[in-house]
């Protein structure tokens, strides 16, 4: 019985001096990635398809063959950087580089400064 206070108490104590840690929830974001013909220059088609996560979505970014280096998606296709604005259901933004033969990576940064890898695919 006073092993099970000891441990009790330990647990309780530790939540109420913030000992416990925190924890995040995974996002949710629904993605169809295609790749346009080689006359677009092969670059990637992202359509936002739901989620109830959506709202919080502040930026679309990508990694190529898993680089250092991201890069914002684009409201136009063509390798083209033009603004994207607000993510909403059906809507389709692209990639500025080339994936034909590359492994494509796409994170989700979000209202809250959290990051999630949405998307990862080789083409």
């Amino acid at each position: 019985m006073v092993a099970i206070t000891v441990i009790l108490a330990a647990v309780i104590a530790a939540f109420v001096f913030g000992l416990a840690g925190t924890t995040s929830t995974a996002k949710n974001v629904g993605l169809t990635v295609s790749v346009l013909p080689e006359t677009d220059g092969s670059y990637a088609a992202i359509t936002i398809n739901g989620g109830t996560d959506i709202p919080t979505l502040n930026e679309l970014k990508y990694s190529i063959n898993g680089g250092a280096n991201w890069y914002d998606v684009s409201a136009l296709s063509g390798g083209t950087s033009s603004a994207v604005g607000e993510f909403t259901v059906g809507r389709i933004v692209y990639t500025t580089k080339s994936v034909k033969g590359e492994t494509l990576q796409i994170k989700g940064i979000f209202d809250d400064g959290s990051e999630q890898i949405l998307f990862t695919r080789s083409f």
